[in-house]
């Protein structure tokens, strides 16, 4: 086992560093941005989204490292029914139970599909499972505590997307897309055989998750502060009133700030009252399914024409879905 160093806290620093050249260069010709009122604004939207969301990123951190950890990749394999529509339905609820964050399902279904997962059933895992787990839910329902039908909504169409995109890739995709498959004992339920030492790999894996999923947080809680204190409110009014507007600016912006589940409605909810419920309902969705880091995992994992066939369904759907669903919302 590899000990962990507090070297690997260094990527939670990187956000910060964007906010040089501006300080340097650009703030002491705008210095009336340094009023107390703005700064106030920035520090209370700031800490408030972050403290609401760092305890689920840690409990999720730490629930996905004991799934790793002690929970084998055979056991998972046996539970799979070997009907499609059983398969699919397994598939999009094994997140109640193998509560994995998006960071680490990737590799885990890459290790399954290895050991004869079908492909359908391994994509529907993937989408479901780093949203449709008790830790997410709750997070969500702790965010849009106001607004309840937004935690219901996102876990049903989270469930409807990875059912039918499974569905579609069953009918669809006959070859297998994998790249290169990995060598065995890369796992880490591999590398650990006493008691002990799965402890402290749960520690250590869990750690890893946490100041790997934590730097994107603070980044995109900087970045939503940053939006809420300095743009004016009557902007993010008049993308929100544009339907199609809002959908493509909170889908785009769930995709490049590639946060985790666990905390992504904590953002999301900071733009309840400027943007509709059903553009929150997509950012949340579309998110732990398909954001920047998830789409190099993926396109490493698959070849680069079903990758890009797999975007588009994911992206068509949760886009047609969430306008769908907006009217009850």
């Amino acid at each position: 086992m590899t000990a962990f160093s507090p070297l690997k806290a260094l990527p939670l620093l990187l956000p910060a560093a964007f906010l040089i050249i501006p300080a340097v260069l650009w703030l002491p010709q705008h210095s009336e941005l340094l009023d107390s009122a703005y700064l106030y604004t920035f520090k209370t939207g700031f800490i408030g989204i972050l403290l609401e969301a760092l305890p689920f990123v840690l409990a999720g951190s730490l629930l996905s490292s004991l799934i790793g950890v002690f929970v084998p990749d055979e056991a998972i394999a046996r539970w799979i029914p070997r009907r499609v529509l059983p398969a699919l339905l397994f598939a999009c609820l094994l997140g109640v139970i193998v509560p994995i964050c998006e960071c680490g399902m990737i590799p885990l279904v890459r290790r399954l599909m290895r050991k004869g997962m079908p492909l359908h059933v391994g994509v529907a895992f993937i989408l479901s499972g780093p949203i449709l787990n008790p830790v997410v839910f709750a997070a969500t329902l702790t965010a849009f505590r106001s607004h309840p039908s937004l935690a219901y909504a996102r876990m049903g169409l989270a469930f409807a997307v990875a059912f039918l995109i499974g569905f579609i890739l069953y009918i669809t995709v006959k070859k297998s897309p994998l790249r290169l498959s990995i060598p065995r004992g890369s796992g880490p339920e591999h590398q650990h055989g006493t008691r002990g030492g799965k402890f402290a790999a749960v520690f250590t894996h869990a750690a890893d998750d946490f100041f790997e999923m934590g730097k994107f947080l603070i980044f995109g809680c900087m970045l939503t502060s940053l939006i809420q204190t300095f743009v004016v409110q009557s902007s993010l009014a008049s993308i929100g009133a544009r339907p199609l507007g809002s959908y493509l600016f909170m889908m785009g912006f769930a995709f490049i700030l590639s946060l985790c589940s666990t905390s992504d409605a904590f953002v999301g909810a900071a733009f309840l009252h400027s943007f509709p419920a059903g553009s929150l309902l997509a950012f949340t969705v579309l998110g732990p399914m398909l954001d920047f880091k998830n789409a190099l995992m993926l396109l490493s994992l698959f070849k680069t024409r079903f990758a890009l066939y797999l975007f588009f369904l994911i992206a068509s759907i949760v886009f047609t879905g969430s306008i769908l669903l907006s009217g009850w919302l």
